[in-house]
């Protein structure tokens, strides 16, 4: 017992929780951008940028949140 290490990159559970809702949110938020801007983009309203942009930040987001250990 005298040679006990600290766990080298331990995140608390709270903070992980914190985390993976901040990312939740802001991946639902960008998706429904993206859908949003994709038809808008289909019906000439705006371009077709920033609807791909946030989709891309969806799924980074999705992978960030749901990724492998």
């Amino acid at each position: 017992m005298a040679n006990l290490e600290k766990r080298g990159s331990y995140t608390p559970r709270r903070a992980r929780e914190r985390r993976a809702y901040r990312l939740a949110v802001t991946g639902a938020g960008a998706g429904v951008v993206g859908v949003a801007g994709i038809v808008l983009a289909i019906a000439g309203v705006v371009g077709a940028w920033l609807p791909i942009i946030a989709l891309i930040v969806a799924a980074l987001c999705f992978t960030r949140a749901v990724g492998s250990r």
